[in-house]
């Protein structure tokens, strides 16, 4: 019988934010591989949770020393609660190593979802949310940081990344310097704990405000690329409208979508739309 690895969603900061599945979780699994055995044992505390499982660390030093010990115990058939510091395990966490071994070894893998910061950033950001990427760490050396975000300046989806407070003001100063200096972004600080703070504004406003200093656990959200604006005559854009149309789309849609696509204000595309059909029915009246 082959066991079963669970990822466990760990609250960021409340212990209320987790729901009754993670606390039976905690509870019944046999194996309880975890980041930090006292943070595991303050969550059990606060959670009322009696833990009966064994419990290994789990983190980045000893993660791959860990799995075949884990794949033993999956073997035979025992359950594997695997538990970060906060959030869900294999984002910027310990956890990608296990899950691709026990998918190899046949076992199934399966999630107690939780909170995320990635998520919960973006949410509350107040930037554009529909499309996004996750970049994780940014380099710690600044030339390679600033390569890597030059390379990411002409992304369009909105972006995320984990960044350590002691980096934050260089970070941001990168950032705009290759993104632009109006570029905007939210630094989300100490999310859903006690000192929680949501900065938003330009790059180079948040820049200014990190010189002096800031402290906590960051998640840095940054607004993808400016669409550049299409050069296309009225006749065209009317076209654009009336192939998303032909496409089944209504009119609205077909409208904001040629919007989306060129990066024109909606004024611009109605007005060519108003104008073809104009001349549509003035030439049908003519003949």
């Amino acid at each position: 019988m082959v066991g079963r690895l669970v990822l466990g969603g760990a609250p960021l900061g409340q212990p209320g934010d987790v729901g009754p599945r993670l606390r039976t979780a905690m509870a019944t699994a046999d194996v309880l591989a975890v980041e930090d055995t006292r943070r595991l044992h303050r969550l059990a505390a606060d959670l009322e949770v009696q833990l009966t499982g064994r419990v290994v660390t789990f983190h980045e030093s000893v993660e791959r020393s860990r799995l075949p010990g884990l794949l033993t115990a999956l073997d035979q058939g025992r359950t594997v609660l695997l538990l970060t510091d906060a959030g869900m395990p294999s984002v910027s966490d310990p956890g990608y190593t296990l899950v691709r071994a026990a998918i190899d070894a046949g076992v199934e893998v399966t999630s107690v979802p939780g909170p995320s910061a990635v998520i919960t950033a973006l949410a509350v950001s107040g930037l554009p949310v529909d499309r996004f990427c996750f970049e994780g760490f940014l380099p710690r050396k600044a030339g390679e940081r600033r390569s890597r975000l030059a390379g990411l300046a002409d992304e369009r989806r909105t972006m995320v990344f984990f960044e350590s407070p002691h980096r934050l003001a260089d970070v941001l100063t990168d950032a705009a310097a290759a993104m632009g200096e109006g570029r905007p972004a939210a630094v989300c600080r100490e999310l859903t704990k006690t000192h929680e703070e949501v900065r938003r504004g330009t790059l180079t406003e948040l820049a200014s405000w990190a010189a002096d200093g800031v402290r906590g656990e960051i998640t840095l959200v940054v607004g993808g690329a400016p669409v550049a604006p299409a050069s296309l005559s009225p006749s065209e854009l009317a076209a654009e409208v009336a192939a998303e149309e032909a496409a089944g789309a209504t009119r609205k849609d077909a409208i904001r979508a040629v919007v989306v696509r060129t990066g024109l204000p909606r004024r611009t595309v109605y007005d060519a739309v108003v104008a073809a059909k104009g001349g549509e029915q003035a030439a049908s009246g003519g003949s």
